[in-house]
Parts: C-alpha cells; sequence; structure tokens
C-alpha cells in the first residue's frame, strides 16, 4: 500500500516512515457501479484515494435536481481539505461511475502527523495550493466562455501531440452537467464539431483530427491556459 499511496500528488513528499503510519489508518473500499459512498451532510471522518475506476462528487437541489462538481480518477485524492475544519462535513455526495477501488485514510489520524512536522504541513499545503490553482481555472472555463469553448477545452485536456483520441468513459449527462451544459447541448456540440471534421467520433472513441481548429474554438492563445482535465485533482 505504501507504494501506492505514494502515487498522490498530496502524500508523493511524505516520508516511508510517514507513509507507514498513513498506511496504519488506511482502509481499502470497494464500490460498484452507482454504488453510494458518502452523502451531502454526513459526518466527514476520511479522505480518499482512487486506485482505480471513476467517482462523481455532486450536489442535490432540494428538488432533486443533480449538478456534478468533479469526476475523481485513479491517482486523485478528494475530501482531503475538509481535515481541516472543525466538525467537519461532506459539502456533496460520492457514487461510483464504475466499479470502484479507493483507499480510504483517516482525516484524524492525519492531521494529528501534521501536527508534528511543519515540514510536512507546507508539503501538504503546497499540494492544495496546486489544486486551489486549479479550481479557479475551471471556475472561469466554466463562467466566462461559451459551451462550444468548454467542450473543446475537455476534449484537448483528453489528448496530447502524439496521442489524438481517447475513450469517453464519462456518460455524456455526467459530462455535461459537469460542464455546466445540457445534454442536448453537449450532443450538439459534438455533432457539428464532427460534420466541421474537428474531431472524430466512432461509438465512445473520440479523435481529435484539427487541433489548431479545436484550439481556435477552446479560445486559448497559450497550451499553459488549458490546465488540466476536469475533476484531475490538480
Amino acid at each position: 500500500m505504501i507504494e501506492l499511496l505514494r502515487k498522490a500528488p498530496l502524500l508523493s513528499g511524505l516520508s516511508t516512515e510517514q507513509l507507514e503510519r498513513v498506511a496504519g489508518h488506511a482502509v481499502a473500499i470497494h464500490l460498484d457501479e452507482g454504488q453510494w459512498l458518502f452523502r451531502q451532510g454526513d459526518p466527514s471522518r476520511r479522505f480518499y484515494f482512487v486506485e482505480r475506476g471513476q467517482l462523481r462528487l455532486f450536489r442535490l437541489s432540494p428538488d432533486g435536481v443533480e449538478k456534478v462538481i468533479e469526476i475523481v480518477s485513479p491517482g486523485q485524492t478528494f475530501a482531503e481539505a475538509l481535515m481541516f475544519l472543525k466538525a467537519p462535513r461532506y459539502p456533496v455526495c460520492a457514487a461510483a461511475l464504475e466499479p470502484t477501488e479507493l483507499i480510504g485514510i483517516e482525516a484524524a489520524a492525519f492531521a494529528a502527523m501534521l501536527r508534528e512536522s511543519v515540514d510536512t504541513c507546507f508539503v501538504v499545503m503546497g499540494a492544495l495550493s496546486r489544486r486551489l490553482r486549479g479550481l479557479i481555472a475551471e471556475i472561469d472555463n466554466l463562467t466566462l466562455h461559451s459551451a462550444t469553448s468548454r467542450v473543446a477545452r475537455y476534449l484537448l485536456a483528453q489528448v496530447s501531440a502524439d496521442r489524438p483520441e481517447f475513450v469517453l468513459e464519462v456518460p455524456k449527462g455526467v459530462l455535461a452537467s459537469r460542464l455546466s451544459i445540457q445534454p442536448e447541448t453537449f450532443s450538439r456540440v459534438i455533432r457539428q464539431l464532427t460534420q466541421d471534421g474537428v474531431v472524430a467520433v466512432q461509438g465512445a472513441q473520440v479523435t481529435v483530427r484539427d487541433r489548431a481548429a479545436l484550439s481556435d474554438l477552446a479560445g486559448l492563445t497559450d497550451a499553459a491556459e488549458l490546465g488540466g482535465k476536469p475533476g484531475d485533482g490538480r
């Protein structure tokens, strides 16, 4: 479990001894597709590291409307910032999008370890600061850009210059909610991009054919603006 935990950006700066302490307060968790991990308002006693699979973090309105806040993928941690609050409660719901393996880490034990080392605190604060910077970039993306731009930015974040294709593993409805657009709008944008020859879609596989055109639609002037993928736990 030590080497697995070391892959998490939040934990990668910890010593082997510290990781052993973390592992001593950790538990392996399996979720089936659709199974809930916790609900909005539940007491927060653990934060989590995703080994494999995906989860959606979402909020429910009083009338039951779901808004996806983040899609969490392997190698990411989530709910860690809550350990610094008094009597914390999860502000979102979490449910598996597919069979998922996680490690749950006892937040109180981790916080106690941080109190023993200023250096370790700064390591964790650095990881959380990078996450915050990424979230600010996402707020900018979701509030200042059109639906087409948001979809284009998402597609660009999934590919690279030497790997222009990817498999869309997230349900379209979940992804549309994450991008703050309607599912029919997402489908319409993808259809238009396909007709224009910017992307090709075959089943769940998406291929970016014209990266320059997609960058123009995304409104990017610098690759650094792209940031990470939605839910990459920056």
